[in-house]
């Protein structure tokens, strides 16, 4: 499966929670999609339900995107 990522673009209401200009994993969550929402996992470390319209889409590199997770791993 091809991760994907987001850009937050607004945190107006979740200051403590996500960061402008920082990049979120997106996880999948059909139900979430239906009700224009994306699962991320926050500066809690958990994940949570957000408004899509806080996130801009984003393509890394593939380079790129091996170096994220061999960081994670």
């Amino acid at each position: 499966m091809k991760r994907k990522f987001l850009l937050c673009v607004d945190n107006e209401g979740y200051e403590a929670s996500l960061e402008v200009r920082k990049l979120y994993e997106r996880l999948p969550d059909k139900e979430a999609e239906r009700h224009n929402q994306v699962r991320v996992i926050d500066e809690s470390g958990e994940d949570y339900l957000y408004p899509e319209k806080f996130f801009a889409p984003i393509g890394l590199p593939m380079q790129t995107r091996e170096k994220i997770f061999q960081k994670t791993a």
